[in-house]
């Protein structure tokens, strides 16, 4: 795939990331640091952000080849974190539900919605995978559910057994137990994509 072609997939990425991002920061607000910037300008931020990263990954990938794929995997990755955390902000903000198995079921949607969007992204982007194995989608499935479990166990784990901490608001730390949880899923994926799903 050559890079103009790259290019534009990753702006497409980084809208979606942008126009994601709107909804999050509606239900959590802005840290301090960025309020002056409001919502749009974050957006617009994790937009040129996405092109900048993806172009300084990518002129280091010269001499690691890998490193493409990784920083393909790694925006897909971040258009899912956005996803998932859109959906479950939205459901949060729209059931006030925070904790216990409400927060585990919101979280098991939100995460169904995002590797749902991965598996097309990466089968087509980050792997260029052209094969119509018919046991793709199951092993990608199978993969996916191991993360689901790694995902959605260790953000319920933060989220109602390790309680939230009195300085912090219970949407915060549901959504900091998200965000834990989709660094605990991440290299499983990766390498279960890889070297299962999409192997050449």
């Amino acid at each position: 795939m050559t890079i103009k072609k790259d290019l534009k997939i990753v702006a497409l990425a980084g809208f979606l990331i942008a126009i994601l991002a709107i909804p999050i920061t509606s239900n959590l607000g802005l840290p301090p640091i960025l309020k002056s910037f409001g919502s749009i300008g974050v957006s617009v931020i994790l937009f040129v952000l996405t092109l900048v990263g993806f172009l300084i990954l990518n002129f280091f990938s010269r001499w690691l080849g890998i490193l493409r794929q990784i920083t393909k995997f790694t925006i897909v990755g971040g258009l899912n974190t956005f996803l998932d955390f859109a959906v479950l902000n939205f459901l949060i903000a729209s059931s006030g539900i925070v904790a216990g198995l409400g927060f585990s079921f919101f979280k098991g949607i939100s995460f169904l919605v995002a590797v749902t969007n991965s598996y097309f992204w990466n089968k087509y982007w980050t792997f260029e995978s052209q094969t119509k194995k018919e046991l793709e989608f199951v092993q990608f499935a199978v993969v996916s559910t191991i993360g689901f479990f790694i995902n959605v166990g260790v953000a319920s784990f933060i989220v109602n057994n390790i309680g939230v901490p009195s300085a912090v608001s219970p949407t915060l730390w549901a959504n900091f137990g998200a965000l834990v949880a989709v660094a605990a899923s991440l290299i499983w994926n990766f390498l279960g994509y890889k070297f299962i799903v999409f192997r050449r």
